[in-house]
């Protein structure tokens, strides 16, 4: 008789049938679980990226090619300035920890940098562990680099590997993250910090599960040190970045992502994410989970371009961002929104019905004003219309 299947193995079984039996799971990284705090009401990509499916494939499959990616000179200069960083046994690395983080502590003269090498990223999360627990007794600056942390994440190890650990001489323990994109007169760009930001909170939530398994639990700091080119040279520079508001985020979406066993339930039986399954049939599959989409999300997801399509043809307010959905209330279609501001539906006490209607006065008294100053007949005001704004600025072109 096969052992009972318990809630965990069943949940895994279901997720590798929406995947598809003969398709390999996607495994989840930082970026990915950082982007889904970003846009915790998103079910579809809570399930695909639950499920492993790879989403870049999938929007080729639907039709929507994805161009969310790095380029291979981005990702090449990105990978000098690190070697650049970490050189001489991450002399200058660990300086900048003191410098920002630590100053009260003795200055790294010596650090260790032990040798992390495992076979497989279990192995690999097994020796990072151990590094870490070592370098906690051993009282002394060490650097961990690429070390390799295991979070769970619906009850299932994702493997996560940040550009460094430093642990500091009182035990305590920072990620640190190196950015290629540059700090200029000390400051560098708000979304991008932003987004290094949430991706460094994740790798926190990873390291304080591992100081809860040792007695007495290691202290991991909050503040991490991001590390970017100084102007425009490849001298390195840095700050400290406080995380423990991206990180509370994270949190409670990682909790979040532990009932997708009730997003799977919600589903018509026998549905599969697989690209090699008919359009017509693909498309249903992925349409049967709700999106949120927003602007934001060209940045940060490759069904972006999908998503965007089928909002847009339903007309949500949504694809005029996020900012304007929560001004408008109950309104959530760009009809609703119209036929509110011309007085034709909508409760005249809701503020935000209010609001549509005195804008769409004040509007038309604009346009008799000008019609009369240039000598012209006033006649019905043009019709209203809303416009979506350039989502070039959140990181989208046009399509």
């Amino acid at each position: 008789m096969p052992p009972p299947r318990t809630r965990g193995t069943a949940l895994r079984h279901r997720l590798a049938e929406l995947r598809g039996p003969d398709v390999p799971a996607k495994a989840l990284d930082a970026r990915a679980l950082a982007a889904l705090a970003a846009n915790p009401g998103c079910k579809r990509r809570a399930i695909l990226d639950g499920a492993g499916v790879n989403k870049a494939v999938l929007a080729d499959a639907l039709g929507s090619p994805s161009a969310f990616g790095q380029s291979q000179f981005a990702f090449m200069r990105g990978n000098a300035f690190e070697a650049r960083v970490k050189a001489d046994g991450g002399a200058e690395l660990l300086r900048l920890v003191h410098e920002k983080l630590d100053p009260g502590a003795e200055p790294p003269t010596r650090a260790r940098v032990p040798e992390l090498a495992a076979i497989g990223p279990e192995g690999r999360a097994a020796r990072t562990a151990l590094a870490l627990r070592e370098a906690s007794e051993a009282a002394a600056w060490t650097l961990l680099d690429h070390p390799m942390l295991a979070l769970d994440v619906a009850g299932s190890p994702a493997f996560l590997e940040p550009d460094a650990v430093v642990v500091h001489p009182d035990g305590s323990w920072t990620v640190v993250e190196i950015k290629s994109f540059p700090m200029l007169d000390g400051s560098a760009d708000p979304a991008k910090v932003g987004a290094a930001a949430r991706q460094s909170a994740v790798y926190v939530l990873a390291l304080e599960e591992v100081a809860a398994r040792l007695e007495p639990a290691p202290r991991v700091r909050h503040r991490v040190l991001l590390v970017c080119p100084k102007d425009f040279s490849n001298l390195p520079t840095a700050s400290a970045v406080d995380v423990r508001r991206q990180r509370a985020v994270t949190g409670r979406q990682l909790a979040r992502l532990t009932r997708i066993e009730d997003i799977a339930d919600t589903l018509p039986e026998g549905i599969c994410f697989a690209p090699d399954r008919p359009p017509a049939e693909l498309t249903a599959a992925v349409e049967s989970v709700p999106a949120a989409y927003a602007p934001e999300c060209l940045a940060a997801c490759e069904l972006a371009f999908h998503c965007r399509d089928r909002s847009r043809t339903s007309g949500a307010v949504t694809t005029l961002g996020r900012s304007l959905r929560a001004e408008l209330g109950d309104l959530t279609t760009v009809d609703e929104v119209l036929s509110a501001a011309r007085g034709e539906s909508g409760d005249p006490d809701d503020p935000a019905v209010a609001a549509l209607r005195r804008a769409a006065a004040l509007r038309a008294e604009a346009l008799r004003d000008a019609a009369e100053r240039r000598g012209e007949v006033p006649g019905s005001a043009p019709e209203l219309r809303l416009v979506e704004p350039l989502e070039s600025v959140t990181g989208g072109g046009a399509r």
